[in-house]
């Protein structure tokens, strides 16, 4: 997808299998009211933007989604918490990294700006989910937790890939290294030794290694790297301050 015009709101929506019923859509960072460094369609409440440019840029995303109600947004912690939720659900954000619905009209929803954003979708249409999935998320099995919450075969399952940080600009200490490798050695695959020595992780390998293990044969997207391509993505690791992006799934009728 080109990098959308000055001021229109544009979203990337997955290339997978979905079914019909399967709605999903990740925003860009255009399209918004909010002014630097949230310039300009921050959905993120906990950013120190102004309320009222929240407010209306997620309005903005609600219309231009024509989304059956408003999302179900989450305050985000780096952890490995799975709630389901429903349309009707109150709107005091839950304290969770992942969420799931089966119900027709409730819209799951997570936000990033570096981290991976996992959407998921039963391949008969019954249940979507999305997962916030940093390092600490993914080291955490937040991936699994959500497969569990879910309840079906995981070979019944699709699995996209949203935006995140890539390997070239994904810097870590050994730690990070460590906490994969004490799980699983085939991780290390997924970093590279660089001269300072440090490592380049890459978030989306791990993800789809994590995937596979527990049975997600279906796994598609991941190409994107938020901090390489400042025209459309927010970046924590490139900017500091700065807005959140949504990766959305919801079914419909």
């Amino acid at each position: 997808m080109s990098a959308p015009a000055e001021g229109a709101l544009a979203c990337l929506e997955p290339s997978w299998p979905a079914p019909d019923r399967v709605r999903a859509a990740f925003t860009l960072r255009s399209g918004g009211v909010s002014v630097a460094p949230f310039d300009t369609l921050n959905v993120g409440a906990h950013v120190g933007d102004l309320p009222r440019h929240v407010q209306e840029n997620r309005a903005r995303v609600r219309a231009a989604l024509a989304l059956p109600c408003e999302p179900r947004w989450l305050e985000q912690v780096h952890g490995r918490d799975v709630i389901e939720i429903r349309a009707a659900d109150p709107d005091t954000p839950p304290r969770a990294d992942a969420a799931i619905a089966r119900e027709r009209g409730a819209v799951v929803v997570v936000q990033v700006a570096d981290c991976l954003p996992v959407l998921f979708a039963a391949v008969d249409g019954s249940c979507v989910a999305a997962a916030h999935a940093g390092w600490r998320g993914l080291a955490a099995g937040v991936l699994e937790a959500t497969l569990g919450r879910l309840g079906i075969d995981p070979s019944h399952l699709l699995a996209w890939l949203g935006p995140a940080i890539g390997p070239q600009h994904f810097e870590v200490g050994a730690e990070v290294r460590d906490a994969f490798l004490a799980q699983d050695l085939a991780a290390a695959g997924a970093f590279r030794a660089n001269a300072r020595g440090r490592w380049q992780c890459d978030l989306p390998a791990l993800a789809r290694r994590r995937l596979e293990q527990a049975g997600v044969r279906q796994v598609f997207g991941g190409e994107w790297c938020t901090y390489a391509d400042r025209g459309r993505f927010f970046s924590y690791r490139r900017d500091g301050q700065c807005g959140r992006m949504a990766a959305l799934i919801w079914l419909t009728a």
